[in-house]
Parts: C-alpha cells; structure tokens; sequence
C-alpha cells in the first residue's frame, strides 16, 4: 500500500550530453508538481544499479530531484555489471578516466540545477568510486553541498581536501578492505585545518556497508551515517 503522505514522483531517464555518438543519460526521479532541491547520486563500479534507482525514488518521495548519472557512458560497457561479476566491474573501473569523470559530474550538476523543476541548490552523494566522483563534484563541479562514503582514492587529492570551500563529509568504515588505514588517516590529516571537511569513522564496518542486501550491510553504521547525512542536507531544503 502506497503511503498517502508521499507526492506522486515522476521517473525519467534524460540524455544531458551526447559525443562521439555517445549519449551521457541517467535515472532521473523527482516529485511530480513544483520545484525541489537537486541531489545527484554517484554509484559504484557495477552503474546505475537498483540500490541506487530505488535511493533516488525514495528522496523524490521526500521533495528531491534525484539524478542518478551514468558515469561510464565513456566505456567500451556502459551498462550494470551485476554484483556476481565483480571482475568485470573492477576492469571497468581500471580503465576509468578521472579527469573527464570531474567534466561530466560538473555537467551533472550544473544540468539539474537549470532545470525548471530545480530550487537552484545540488548536492552530491557518492559511493565507492561514486565517492570520489562526489568530491571532485565538490572541488570541481560546483554542488552546494557533498556527501562521500567509503571513497577510493582521495588521498590522492590531499591538496584539493585541505583547500575546499564546499561543505563536505566523509564516511569511512574502519573494516574496509579496499581502502587501507593510512589513506583515512592521511586523509583525516588534511582535513583537520579545514572546517568545511567532516570526517567520520564506523568501527567494525566493512566496505558497501550502506547497501541493503549486501553481505557488508551495517544496519548501525548505516542509522549513523544517515544522521549526519540528513543534517547536511537539510541545510539545501
């Protein structure tokens, strides 16, 4: 039964750019009627997976215009890698270009703030590699507000963290097998000098612990984490 409450949403699935024959599209999901803050939604390697269409629905239920971006709209495969071929998912995101992926969040971005159902104010909220694409949208691509779980790889931008003027949170779970102990601290270290920069730790959670489903989901990290997630977004509405 659908709850009374919620506002009828509306699901897209617009192409924002094209090149080379290719087309930059994504998962779009926004209430109906009136205007709403933007949120664009970074996934992990394996796309625009359910974990991430579903995320943006439910926020649509709550007034967002969520845009979930299809980052490897670049890539020889530009579809869902399914979670049982990780392989495959790790070659993708081996061949995966950084530099062009900051152009297209900031495409991303500035894309759902113009358009007419947009309040004007984006943030980014990004998961694994999604993670690290939210912080380039952060240092690069002119969101309002960033919100990064379990990131790769962004201690090798410390000089772009200590210099950032975007309200930006990073969450880190302590048990995460892909991201070793000393990027967080070398991370952590760069960001004690900035204020916009929250850095927060979940003991005992393992890498992916946010999504439902997945043997590395931590239902305590998880309350945690959207907590603060929450507060920082509340600050757009």
């Amino acid at each position: 039964m659908k709850d009374a409450a919620a506002p009828a949403i509306q699901i897209e699935r617009p192409v924002i750019a094209t090149q080379d024959g290719r087309s930059f599209d994504g998962y779009l999901a926004r209430p109906t009627n009136g205007r709403g803050p933007g949120l664009v939604i970074f996934s992990e390697m394996w796309g625009v997976a359910p974990s991430k269409t579903e995320m943006a629905e439910d926020y649509a239920k709550r007034g967002w215009c969520a845009y979930v971006p299809n980052m490897f709209w670049r890539s020889e495969f530009t579809g869902v890698v399914p979670f049982e071929k990780a392989d495959q998912a790790w070659q993708r995101l081996n061949a995966f270009d950084w530099q062009r992926a900051a152009d297209d969040a900031r495409v991303a971005v500035q894309w759902v703030r113009t358009q007419a159902f947009s309040s004007g104010k984006v943030a980014a909220l990004g998961f694994c590699m999604g993670g690290r694409t939210a912080f380039l949208a952060a240092t690069r691509g002119g969101v309002d507000a960033s919100i990064s779980l379990y990131a790769l790889g962004i201690a090798k931008r410390l000089d772009e963290l200590r210099t950032i003027t975007t309200p930006l949170q990073l969450h880190y779970g302590l048990n995460d097998e892909h991201i070793p102990k000393s990027e967080v601290d070398a991370v952590i270290a760069a960001a004690k000098g900035n204020r916009n920069v929250e850095v927060y730790l979940y003991p005992g959670a393992e890498h992916g612990f946010f999504t439902k489903g997945r043997p590395a989901f931590n239902a305590e990290a998880v309350a945690a984490a959207t907590a603060r997630i929450e507060r920082l977004l509340s600050t757009l509405t």
